[in-house]
C-alpha cells in the first residue's frame, strides 16, 4: 500500500524543485501586484506627508496625469540616484502610475513646494539589472519583498526578471 506524503515533504520538494530551476524560471511575477488595504492607506497617508516635504530626503511625490479620466493622480516614490541622473523603479510591477505616465510621457516630482517636470525615458532589460541592484540595496527594507533575488545579489542575477519591472531615466522638461 502507498502512502501520500505529508505536506510539509510536498512543500520541501517544490521548494527544491523552484530552487533547482534558477530565478528566471521560477520567478513567474504577476504584471502587477495590487496593495492590500493597510498599504493603500498607509501610501495615502505618506504621501500627505511627502507632498508637505515631512520624509527623507529620496522620497518624492509623483503626480501623473490619468490616461482616462484626465485627473491628477499621486503616489510616493523612492527617486534613486545613479551616475549623476535621476531614476524611478517600480516594484511592484506595471501599476497605475506606471501606465498613466507611459500615455502622458511625464509627471511631475513634488517635495514640499519644489516641483520639477520630467520626460521619462523607458530603459531597455539589457539596461535595468545594474539600476535594479542598485535600487533594491538602497530600499531593501521598503521593497525586498517585491524582488524573487536577495538585495546584495550581482547585477547580472537581475536579468532573468528585469522584464518584470518598469524603470524610467528622469529627463528633465
Amino acid at each position: 500500500m502507498l502512502r501520500r506524503p505529508k505536506l510539509a515533504a510536498w512543500r520541501s520538494i517544490a521548494g527544491e524543485w523552484l530552487y533547482n530551476r534558477g530565478v528566471s524560471e521560477a520567478a513567474q511575477i504577476p504584471e502587477f501586484r495590487k496593495p492590500s488595504a493597510i498599504e493603500a492607506l498607509f501610501n495615502r497617508a505618506f504621501g500627505f506627508f511627502v507632498g508637505l516635504g515631512i520624509a527623507p530626503s529620496y522620497m518624492q511625490l509623483l503626480q501623473v496625469r490619468g490616461r482616462k479620466t484626465g485627473r491628477i493622480y499621486s503616489s510616493p516614490v523612492n527617486l534613486l540616484e545613479f551616475g549623476g541622473k535621476p531614476y524611478l523603479v517600480a516594484p511592484r510591477g506595471r501599476t497605475q502610475w506606471v501606465r498613466n505616465a507611459e500615455t502622458a510621457g511625464e509627471i511631475l516630482l513634488k517635495r514640499g513646494r519644489a516641483q520639477r517636470k520630467y520626460r521619462l525615458r523607458p530603459l531597455s532589460d539589457e539596461e535595468k539589472p545594474e539600476i535594479l541592484k542598485l535600487y533594491l540595496d538602497q530600499y531593501k527594507s521598503a521593497v525586498q519583498r517585491y524582488f524573487p533575488i536577495p538585495a546584495g545579489s550581482p547585477a547580472p542575477s537581475f536579468s532573468g526578471i528585469a522584464n518584470n519591472y518598469p524603470v524610467f531615466e528622469l529627463l528633465p522638461k
